[in-house]
């Protein structure tokens, strides 16, 4: 892929030997369940509404139109940590600015793709971000393949983590999200909407963090660290989520990450001369408390929890090919918020 061209994502290698299986994901809803962990629980006093969410079926700013609708407040006063994906069942917080008048009971709110759990009150709005992380329960069904060698990729991903990649979502269709974001750091398209300036420069910035980590494990050198490697707090190796500033890397790996922007110099000038900071990101992904069963031959269960940021699809591309039915393919579901 060259710097002028974005349109098609490409095949970023995994870090253990492809399984050969293949799985059916989120048949039904129920197949995907996420519970947030939040950062911190309510007080229960402040002029802020907190709603303890499970959806089914909807994408959190659809519910957080639904919200701001229900209690007449503006959208931008309706909070949430994360976006969560639509066909599945999900449990997130939600934040209302409602400082005065008489608290409406949104317990009672009915809808067929939302219930409010509980509500109370709190000092602060939810902002993107404000998690820990995710617990996931995933149900792969119409499982094929040799099961001794998802059992081996299984082992391999509970004892020694993924690759942190980004994932597809964050990209758009097809990269196109990297494509306009090309185009919009090259001057050629004019883009006025933030959100969508948002986006475009979240998806070239995750799409160059991708390709280091993609060279690395290339070079073989997936599990080990390079001399000059800036490190996590856990001592794991990071890459680069580019911006301005003195890059922190050194020796080989400052040489590495050099050469991938320079293939890419449109993204990585455009993202400094736009204003982003240079920030680090781990390159392991290490799911938590990872636990796994076979009710039936065909159907694998997984559950664990990922911190903020990290994808429940990288953790699944390093066990089996999945895929996912027609009506998913079409649906372009905004990004976890890291």
């Amino acid at each position: 892929m060259t710097d002028a061209q974005y349109t098609t994502l490409p095949h970023w290698p995994n870090a253990y030997p492809a399984s050969g299986a293949s799985a059916m994901l989120k048949f039904l809803n129920e197949d995907f369940i996420v519970t947030e962990l939040p950062l911190q629980l309510p007080s229960g006093e402040g002029e802020h509404i907190w709603l303890d969410i499970e959806k089914n079926g909807a994408n959190t700013a659809y519910i957080a139109l639904q919200l701001s609708d229900a209690t007449g407040v503006q959208e931008r006063d309706v909070g949430y940590a994360g976006l969560k994906d639509r066909y599945a069942i999900t449990r997130q917080w939600f934040s209302i600015y409602f400082p005065k008048g008489e608290t409406p009971d949104l317990t009672q709110l009915q809808h067929p793709e939302f219930k409010v759990l509980s509500q109370t009150r709190h000092v602060k709005k939810l902002r993107p971000g404000d998690l820990q992380g995710n617990r996931f329960r995933i149900v792969l069904r119409d499982v094929t393949g040799d099961r001794d060698a998802i059992e081996a990729n299984l082992q391999a991903v509970a004892s020694q983590g993924v690759p942190n990649y980004f994932g597809a979502q964050r990209f758009g269709h097809d990269g196109g999200n990297v494509e306009q974001g090309r185009a919009m750091l090259a001057r050629e398209i004019r883009v006025r909407n933030p959100k969508k300036k948002g986006i475009y420069l979240s998806a070239v910035r995750s799409f160059i963090f991708n390709e280091v980590l993609a060279l690395r494990i290339q070079q073989g050198l997936w599990g080990k660290s390079l001399p000059g490697d800036v490190m996590d707090e856990g001592g794991r190796p990071t890459g680069p989520l580019w911006g301005r500033g003195r890059v922190s890397t050194a020796d080989e790996t400052q040489a590495l990450e050099n050469g991938v922007a320079e293939r890419n110099a449109t993204l990585c000038d455009g993202m400094e001369h736009a204003g982003l900071d240079q920030e680090r990101r781990s390159l392991v992904a290490s799911p938590i408390d990872m636990s796994w069963e076979w009710p039936q031959a065909d159907q694998l269960v997984l559950t664990f929890s990922l911190p903020a940021g990290n994808y429940a699809t990288s953790v699944l591309n390093e066990i089996l090919r999945t895929t996912e039915p027609e009506r998913h393919t079409e649906e372009n579901e905004p990004a976890p918020v890291e």
